[in-house]
This record gives structure tokens, C-alpha cells and sequence, in this order.
């Protein structure tokens, strides 16, 4: 496993590249209303990504066909956009989205409410995004890489939630997954030692129900196995020796 350091540039690129991907989320957060179709949510995501001058990191991604991942009620990650495909009041929407500025990477998630939603979606959605601030506690120069993991999942699991066990988060920098993976949920191991200059996409996936997923026939679409809903958080991170850095938000 190589999992490389970032230099003081590099850095400042990936800075400058999640700044313009959390400007995405934020704007596509208040585009989205009931009545859209997920192809127009990734329209619009699209054209944000290239109104900065970055590329999308997803489109045609090992054959991926869309800029934005728009995932409904109990599609994990990775639904794909389609234009019959509308989003009513109710509905929960995680987009997972990639920008690539000057060659450099950063990747984010969110989920977010379409309209007035259920409690119980409400809280899966916190609980998910409070996990990867729990899990950001140990992802500092000293701690071990399963430090994060375990924390995240101890979190998700106290509620009772299912941690996504078949995807996991992963390095970043000039490629979209670089070393080292990144599990959501406890491990046996400590994982690689961290160093500053790593730069980490740390993802919880959550769902309400068992952690068990399914892929649909289009081969990229991953939903819950029970039909339950799901919810996604990630950042874009960078290691230093004191608080870590979040590069998305």
C-alpha cells in the first residue's frame, strides 16, 4: 500500500477544489424542490462543477454516466440520474460529487430533505453526519487509520443503525481512490499509522435498517437490502499534526 504525502502545493490545490465542491453542495441543496427529476439535479450540479472550470470527477468514471450520484430513500450511493426519476416532498436525496481542479481531487456527499421529511429520516440523516465528526476526532498525525472506522461505526451502531460494510471510504489526490481504504464500521486491526500531508475521503454510509446492500441490474446502483432508507456524509480531509482540516466544507 502506497499512500501518499501531499507537498504544501498540492495541498493548496485540493484546498481550492473542495472549496468550489462544498459551493456545489450548498447551491444544489437549495435547487433541489419536489417535482424535479434527478436528471435535472445532476444538470445543474454539472453545470456549477464547470462554471468554476473544473471537471467533474464522476462523469464516465470506469463508465459512470452522470457528473452527480442522486441517490433516493433506499438507494445507498451511486443511483444513477434519470429523467423519469422525480423527487417528492418526503423524499430523502444523498448527491455524492467529485471536482477535479488542476488535476487535483476532492469528493463529498451529503444527504439532504426533500420538503418537510419523517423524524425518523431527520435523525438518520444527523446521526450519519454527526458519525463522520466523531470519527474525524482520531484522524490526526498519531492516531491509526481504524481509530476513525471505529468510531464511526461504534457511533451509527449505538442507535442502531447498519454500517455499510461493501463500500468504504479511500485516499485522494491526483486519482479519485488512492490508498489507503477507509471502513466505516469496527475493525480487528489499527490500520496504518497517520501522517500529516494525508489527504482522506471519509464517507459513513448509514442505513436505517440491517447493513446489508444489494446492486441493481445497472451494475452501479447500490440499495439497502431491506428496503430501508440510507444516508451519506463525506469530506474531503487533510492530516495534520493538530486538528484535522476539512477540505469540502
Amino acid at each position: 500500500m502506497s499512500v501518499t504525502i501531499k507537498s504544501q502545493e498540492e495541498i493548496e490545490l485540493m484546498r481550492e477544489a473542495g472549496k468550489i465542491l462544498a459551493t456545489t453542495h450548498e447551491e444544489l441543496a437549495k435547487a433541489i424542490k419536489p417535482g424535479m427529476s434527478t436528471y435535472q439535479i445532476n444538470k445543474i450540479g454539472e453545470e456549477i462543477i464547470r462554471s468554476y472550470g473544473c471537471i467533474p470527477s464522476f462523469l464516465n468514471y470506469e463508465g459512470y454516466p452522470a457528473s452527480i450520484c442522486v441517490s433516493v430513500n433506499d438507494e445507498v450511493v451511486h443511483g444513477i440520474p434519470r429523467k423519469d426519476c422525480i423527487v417528492v416532498e418526503g423524499d430523502i436525496v444523498s448527491l455524492d460529487a467529485g471536482v477535479i481542479y488542476k488535476g487535483y481531487q476532492s469528493d463529498a456527499a451529503r444527504t439532504i430533505a426533500v420538503g418537510e421529511i419523517s423524524d425518523e429520516a431527520k435523525k438518520l440523516i444527523e446521526v450519519t453526519k454527526q458519525s463522520f465528526f466523531e470519527g474525524i476526532k482520531f484522524a490526526k498525525e498519531g492516531y491509526h487509520l481504524h481509530d476513525i472506522s471505529n468510531a464511526i461505526g461504534d457511533y451509527c451502531e449505538s442507535f442502531g443503525y447498519g454500517v455499510v460494510r461493501d463500500l468504504v471510504g479511500h485516499g485522494i489526490g491526483k486519482k479519485l481512490h488512492e490508498d489507503p481504504q477507509i471502513p466505516n464500521f469496527r475493525q480487528k486491526r489499527r490500520g496504518i499509522k497517520l501522517q500529516a500531508g494525508m489527504t482522506l475521503a471519509i464517507e459513513p454510509m448509514v442505513n436505517m435498517g440491517t447493513y446489508e446492500v444489494d446492486w441493481l441490474d445497472d451494475d452501479w446502483t447500490v440499495v439497502t437490502d431491506d428496503g430501508s432508507l440510507s444516508a451519506h456524509y463525506e469530506n474531503t480531509v487533510l492530516i495534520t499534526k493538530g486538528e484535522p482540516e476539512i477540505l469540502s466544507l
